[in-house]
């Protein structure tokens, strides 16, 4: 009875094998592009920095473009150059972990086209990577704990597709942040939007005493296209709470197809 349990066990299993699917690595580019999102931080380390890098590259599907991940800066020496978009995850102090050769790597590349998303923390303590902070506009002050706030649209920018659809003002919860001045004004800087500050506390207990809040003024995302390339900063990506909303999606989505040159995935409503 043994012997004929085995036979039975040696005849099915090549059957189970036949129905079991065959996996399949597709590693080829998709569609219109790449990005290459970068995780590595000199100072703070945000928990969620993992976390976020994950949720972008499963945004590959919706964004139409192959999405990679890195955390090692040789890789802005040997494989920047592939990509069309760089995406700045929380990269708090750069100037700690890129030397002079990665910063011109990812300026030379930028100048020749090349497009920077910038999340929350990657305006933190860049002061000292002169060619960045311009480009960026500003750096940290301080921040608010993770609070709903009233959103306002730019009116100049209420068709720019990382905005569009939402109306002119909508309530959002996020980290805010305060920067050490406003981009407003700025030469080659679009503010696509702005917080009220009169609808949540901007400044959080541990900045009280060293942190001001900005004021009227307090943008929160906004484009920047001196320099042959093109440069998309928000303050939402802190954690993915802040970014996977439609909203949250819509606005990185097309924040990085923008980037890329591409067109948006938005429809107008002209």
């Amino acid at each position: 009875m043994k012997n004929i349990f085995i036979i039975l066990i040696l005849c099915v299993s090549p059957l189970l094998k036949a129905d079991e699917p065959k996996q399949k690595f597709d590693r080829s580019p998709q569609n219109l592009g790449t990005v290459l999102v970068f995780g590595g931080t000199g100072w703070y380390r945000h928990p969620e920095v993992a976390a976020i890098s994950g949720w972008l590259a499963r945004q590959s599907k919706e964004l139409k473009m192959q999405v990679d991940v890195s955390e090692n800066p040789q890789d802005l020496l040997t494989i920047l150059p592939k990509y069309k978009v760089l995406v700045l995850n929380n990269n708090t102090e750069l100037p700690a972990i890129l030397n002079a050769r990665h910063q011109s790597a990812v300026r030379d590349w930028y100048r020749k086209g090349g497009g920077i998303v910038a999340l929350h923390a990657a305006l933190v303590r860049q002061t000292e990577w002169k060619w960045f902070y311009d480009l960026a506009g500003c750096d940290f002050d301080s921040d608010s704990e993770y609070l709903e706030a009233r959103v306002v649209v730019d009116p100049k920018a209420k068709d720019h597709p990382t905005v569009r659809g939402h109306g002119l003002e909508f309530r959002y919860k996020a980290d805010w942040t305060n920067h050490d001045r406003t981009v407003t004004g700025l030469k080659g800087f679009q503010v696509l939007l702005r917080v009220d500050e009169k609808t949540y506390e901007p400044v959080r207990e541990a900045f009280k005493g060293r942190g001001k809040a900005m004021g009227a003024d307090h943008p929160i995302a906004w484009l920047h296209t001196n320099d042959g390339g093109r440069f998309f900063y928000t303050e939402l990506g802190h954690d993915v709470r802040s970014l996977n909303t439609p909203f949250g999606r819509q606005h990185i989505t097309e924040g990085i197809r923008w980037a890329a040159g591409l067109k948006p995935l938005t429809k107008s409503k002209k």
